[in-house]
């Protein structure tokens, strides 16, 4: 009757994985199995349940950071993180105390604001992204014109 419970179990994992698809249950579905197959040896309903959690949680552990690696090996960067270190020309004065500011960056009109609140930048001016924060470039001012992602 135990192998059928855990039968039950290591089947409802799986279909759970199916309709997830994160690598979350799979680890728990094979710590079933090994629950299985102690039952298969005759081992108490105690050590299949400790045997579950331990098998399923080392390998929770140990290869999933390994098996989510290989599945997704190319993270596709979106245009926001592109812009990181880019050089943008402002538009509009960027003032982060009266807050305005906007600028250029791939020839799309992004709300700005600098790193450091005291400093401002006139239209026309150029400056470095340093982060993205929600919709807005977080702006340093750029002092050599060498750097990547000129506009």
């Amino acid at each position: 009757m135990e192998i059928l419970i855990w039968l039950g179990i290591m089947i409802l994992l799986l279909i759970i994985e199916a309709v997830t698809v994160g690598l979350a249950t799979i680890w728990f579905a094979v710590g079933a199995l090994a629950a299985i197959a102690a039952c298969a040896f005759g081992v108490g309903i105690a050590g299949q349940i400790v045997l579950f959690f331990v098998v399923s949680l080392a390998l929770l552990v140990f290869t999933r950071p390994i098996a989510v690696k290989y599945i997704n090996p190319h993270k596709i960067r979106t245009n926001y993180e592109d812009a990181v270190d880019r050089t943008v020309r402002i538009t509009a004065r960027v003032d982060n105390r009266a807050g305005t500011g906007t600028a250029v960056l791939n020839g799309q009109e992004w709300t700005v604001r600098m790193q450091n609140d005291k400093i401002t930048l006139k239209e026309g001016e150029l400056a470095k992204v340093v982060s993205v924060e929600g919709v807005k470039l977080i702006l340093v001012p750029f002092d050599d014109i060498s750097e990547k992602g000129q506009v």
